[in-house]
């Protein structure tokens, strides 16, 4: 790779090595970078340019052969095919001309410092090791169970004894952490344009980072009676009756209305890069509004009130109150809201709450298991150790792993049929049982699968298997990168089919509180890029190629051979691919 001097690299460099980086260049979260991609049976590799002073808007996909020139502007979400003029703004997927970038003269770029890039550095370091120092209190309760035990045996089954006590210990430890940690980030936080190599950039840097940790290790606290709870405890004003899952927000510059609805992996005035700057500013979710699956809304953008920002789609700015809107970049979408029983919807009973309580409260169970599994493991460890010696242990470590991560995944697939059974195309409002059993179901495949093994295994038949297990129908020599198969029943993936990173074959949507499900279908050698998503009801072809960053619209039929590109899907233009196929072989 080769990186200029004064680039803010905010996201992953490819594997590839096929990146160069323009001098002060700057690349916001999130970003895809990987240059590569799998085009039915055909493997897309090309080099990316992005020119000096150039910035990428965050969650953008450039695609192999993308070039960026100087000083031209990415929005955020969009997708680009091939090559952006000098000092242009782009946006949309396909990215297409939408004006002219910020201009960002050298002479007003702010000064850069070692002081400063050192206390980065420090600062990632110790981001790094924050799970680590959350375990102690689960380590000190575990000391305290076997102390005293007289063999290996008592004192296994006074560890796993331990597991419950332990596993609360750690979680609040880790919670804590987060919160002192957010709090005093936000302190002296405000909005404007700010120095990256200054304090307050630091701290909107490192907040994020934080978030995004928390969403993760602390994944049980997320689509729960909980977040609103947590989320006001971070510094974000949030009004009664709010339904947040997994959201990545800067919580002091933002503002969430009475009765709102922010869906899975959302994104809330998040930070801007350019110039050496960094921005921020507030954002809002109006009241009763909805942010769908991977949407964003920006500093200085809000979803409006009763409005509806649909799946991988942007909240445009100054949007009438009641108004709809999708895509990259954002359309009105004319839509009716659904009226449903109120009582199972936005006023549940006192009984109602008291019952989901009690079901989430059960989240925390899969992350007992995953350290009654972690103590077994360690158990049978020192078991080899005793017999063969350390050196056979350690080379024996990663088998004992994978059997870790195998019972792992097979927990997680009998949980799911325990508690949820076989999915049907069907609609359930949010306050029923089902619903809260299939969030604790994702739980088991989140917090236990996914981090012993499930992670690991994209692109391989291993993962095939483990999602049949879940039921989903999966042709022979499919090639799956994701598990993200929310109703695994209602998913059926052909033979030679390939599903790229970040994909999501969403088979429910959840605006007006309401669970709508239904089948989703790639047919025999259908192609889904990567980041695409497919809402139920649809049906991508044989054959058919569906490109990165795309969405599927609901109830949509792709014919077979055909290919498709854009967020919502337009026809791929045959001109538009040959130019990104000559761009890859020139940048080979």
């Amino acid at each position: 790779m080769r990186i200029g001097s004064d680039v803010d690299l905010h996201a992953l460099p490819p594997v590839t090595g096929m990146l160069k980086l323009g001098k002060g260049s700057a690349v916001e979260p999130e970003v895809d970078l990987s240059g590569h991609w799998l085009d039915g049976d055909r493997l897309r590799i090309g080099r990316i340019r992005i020119g000096a002073g150039a910035t990428v808007g965050a969650r953008s996909t450039l695609f192999p052969g993308a070039r960026i020139g100087k000083r031209a502007e990415i929005a955020p979400g969009s997708g680009v095919t091939g090559a952006v003029p000098a000092g242009r703004r782009w946006a949309g997927v396909p990215a297409a001309k939408s004006g002219k970038a910020a201009q960002h003269r050298p002479e007003d770029r702010p000064p850069r410092t070692r002081r400063w890039a050192v206390v980065y550095g420090l600062t990632a370091l110790g981001l790094t090791l924050l799970p680590a120092l959350a375990l102690l209190p689960a380590l000190a309760v575990l000391a305290l169970f076997v102390r005293g035990t007289r063999d290996a045996g008592t004192a296994l089954l006074h560890a796993l004894a331990a597991v419950p006590v332990a596993t609360v210990a750690g979680m609040v430890c880790y919670a804590l952490l987060i919160l002192a940690g957010v709090r005093a980030l936000g302190i002296g936080l405000r909005a404007g344009d700010h120095p990256v190599h200054g304090r307050i950039a630091w701290q909107a840097w490192a907040t994020e980072r934080l978030m995004d940790m928390a969403r993760v290790h602390l994944f049980p606290l997320y689509a729960s009676l909980f977040t609103p709870v947590w989320l006001r405890a971070l510094g974000m004003k949030v009004g009664r009756g709010v339904e947040a899952s997994t959201v990545l927000a800067l919580p002091s510059m933002t503002t969430v209305g009475d009765g709102a609805f922010l869906a899975d992996d959302t994104m809330v005035a998040s930070y801007e890069l350019g110039g050496g700057r960094l921005r921020i500013a507030e954002s809002r979710v109006g009241k009763m509004a909805f942010l769908g699956n991977s949407g964003m809304a920006a500093g200085g953008s809000s979803v409006p009130k009763r409005g509806l920002v649909g799946v991988l789609s942007a909240a445009p700015k100054g949007a009438k109150a009641g108004s709809s809107w999708l895509g990259m970049p954002p359309m009105r979408l004319p839509r009716a809201a659904e009226e449903g029983d109120q009582s199972r919807t936005y006023r549940p009973a006192r009984r109602l709450k008291w019952a989901r309580g009690a079901v989430e409260l059960c989240r925390i169970v899969p992350v007992m298991g995953g350290a009654a599994l972690a103590v077994l493991v360690l158990a049978a460890f020192a078991v080899v150790a005793a017999r063969w010696g350390f050196p056979a242990a350690v080379a024996g470590g990663g088998v004992l792993l994978c059997a870790g991560g195998v019972v792992a995944c097979a927990v997680a697939v009998v949980a799911k049929w325990l508690l949820v059974g076989r999915f049907k195309a069907a609609e359930r409002p949010l306050w029923s049982s089902f619903v809260w059993r299939t969030e604790l179901a994702d739980t088991f495949v989140e917090v236990l699968a996914v981090p012993w093994l499930a992670g690991a295994l994209s692109g391989t038949p291993l993962m095939n298997w483990w999602l049949r297990g879940l039921g989903a129908r999966i042709g022979r020599g499919a090639w799956c990168e994701t598990y993200w198969l929310p109703e695994a029943d209602l998913v059926r993936i052909g033979a030679g089919a390939s599903v790229n990173r970040g994909c999501v074959v969403q088979t429910h949507l959840f605006h007006d509180r309401i669970m709508r499900m239904d089948e989703v279908v790639l047919e025999e050698g259908a192609t889904l890029g990567p980041h695409g998503i497919v809402l139920p009801g649809a049906t991508v072809g044989a054959c058919a190629t569906v490109g990165p960053a795309s969405l599927v619209m609901r109830g949509e039929s792709l014919p077979a051979g055909t290919r498709w590109l854009g967020n919502p899907i337009a026809a791929w233009q045959p001109e538009k691919e040959r130019d990104m196929r000559k761009t890859e072989d020139t940048a080979k």
